[in-house]
């Protein structure tokens, strides 16, 4: 069977328009469409009513996050592979198999605040999707305790969905409110499945050192809370999954020709194992469509628990103390950030000050130079606006600060890092010069460089 005829199956396109969030394409409450295979990696947005054509183009077809009825809450863990980056699609029954004690502890985790979560697998990994709707007790406490920078309202006033509606605040703050309390989330995951995992358990893509197979772990991704809501999007359940095709560097043109079809599938009434086989063969994916439903469920409920428990945790006390800290205005930028001595940092963090391009795109990069200055007594709101000014500056970013926002994303990462250091999760085992060597994000491998010290005083200022 081939793609197009695949997506020709009326179940398939159905179930498509379920995660859409209505019956039809004029009743679909998400703001727009997207390609998930664009060939300049954008996201380009479109209408709902486009479904139809992107299918019979046999296009990979994502949603926005940005949603007109509500907050939408996206957990995406994967297997990743920075020395084979193809390995879980040529072994995905061991990829997965990996993953499975993240799994057990996600949906233990999420049965505890009763979340109802839909389960989706795709090449890499596991999805869960739930909704918030507006005006329930969650999404409006989710707006309460979400923070943007100042500049924010006005470029989100700006922002305008493929029909027109304008982006709204509460979109704004919730999916910020979400982030933080997504971090609550993945915390509690990390602390009951690291112990069980066989490779490194991360928070987002951070390079690891190597292991078994090279140097793999797995990510928990909460990348998209560092961008505005409006320029994420997720994968459509059925959906094909075209990486594999279209990623530089994962296969050669002749192992292209062996590769099976592969689709975004719900993990429903079967093992991982076995919706590994359903994900590879457009049939039994198809018969899966006639039976199963992809609508996104209310999770509202058990979203509000979580933000209890949120608010009395020392990671909720750690972001008030975060957001009570300003940091530099641009305009002090020459007079403040641009005066940091790099002769006493370590190599490998001044290199990434002086040359940011692409080491500060890197969350291992960000975490290093997070990890070096919090020892080093910065509040980490200013470690944020250092990478922020680094970000504004010509370091052949290209238009990618036109699009995503870069205080936004300097603000997330930092936080997310040094909350982690701070609340007593990380004991900044790989914070040494033999780990960033294996990293390949070593500045000087053939000279004299000690991160003890700093690893000390970064640990004695954890607050637990």
């Amino acid at each position: 069977m081939d793609l197009r005829s695949y997506y020709g199956d009326p179940h398939v396109r159905r179930r498509m328009r379920e995660f859409l969030g209505g019956p039809s394409d004029g009743e679909a409450t998400c703001a727009y469409l997207c390609r998930c295979d664009s060939a300049d990696g954008g996201v380009h947005r479109h209408g709902s009513e486009r479904l139809d054509a992107f299918l019979e183009a046999g296009w990979e077809v994502g949603r926005s996050l940005w949603d007109h009825e509500g907050l939408i809450a996206h957990l995406d863990i994967e297997y990743v592979n920075y020395d084979y980056p193809g390995e879980a699609i040529k072994d995905p029954q061991r990829a997965f198999r990996i993953q499975q004690p993240l799994v057990d502890a996600i949906e233990e985790v999420l049965a505890d605040y009763g979340v109802s979560a839909l389960h989706l697998l795709t090449g890499r990994g596991h999805h869960f999707v739930w909704r918030i709707p507006y005006g329930t007790p969650a999404a409006s406490s989710l707006v309460a305790v979400g923070r943007m920078p100042r500049h924010m309202a006005l470029t989100n006033a700006t922002i305008r969905s493929p029909r027109g509606d304008q982006l709204p605040v509460e979109a704004c703050r919730g999916h910020a409110g979400l982030g933080l309390v997504m971090e609550r989330l993945s915390h509690r995951f990390v602390e009951k499945a690291a112990p069980k995992c066989e490779i490194p358990v991360e928070l987002t893509d951070v390079r690891v050192g190597p292991g078994e197979r090279g140097r793999e772990g797995l990510s928990i991704d909460l990348s998209e809370y560092g961008d505005p809501v409006h320029t994420r999007m997720i994968r459509l359940p059925f959906s094909a999954y075209l990486k594999p095709w279209l990623k530089p560097g994962l296969f050669s043109p002749d192992q292209h020709a062996e590769l099976p079809l592969l689709f975004a599938v719900p993990q429903h009434e079967f093992d991982t194992r076995a919706a590994i086989d359903v994900m590879r063969d457009p049939e039994r994916a198809r018969d899966l469509a006639r039976r199963v439903s992809a609508r996104i469920p209310d999770g509202s409920d058990g979203t509000r628990r979580l933000i209890e428990d949120y608010r009395d945790s020392p990671l909720a006390r750690f972001h008030d103390w975060y957001y009570d800290h300003q940091p530099e205005a641009p305009e002090r930028w020459a007079e403040t950030y641009d005066t940091l001595d790099l002769d006493r940092l370590p190599p490998c963090v001044a290199e990434s000050v002086r040359r940011p391009n692409d080491v500060l795109l890197q969350p291992a990069g960000i975490r290093r130079l997070v990890a070096t200055l919090w020892a080093d007594g910065w509040h980490p709101r200013d470690v944020a606006g250092l990478i922020r000014s680094k970000y504004e500056r010509d370091h052949g970013w290209g238009g990618r600060w036109y699009y995503y926002d870069a205080a936004t994303r300097a603000d997330f990462y930092t936080r997310l890092f040094a909350s982690w250091i701070a609340v007593g999760n990380d004991e900044l085992v790989d914070y040494n010069c033999q780990s960033e060597k294996e990293k390949g994000l070593c500045a000087r491998p053939f000279g004299d460089c000690d991160l003890t010290d700093w690893r000390r005083r970064a640990l004695e200022r954890r607050w637990t």
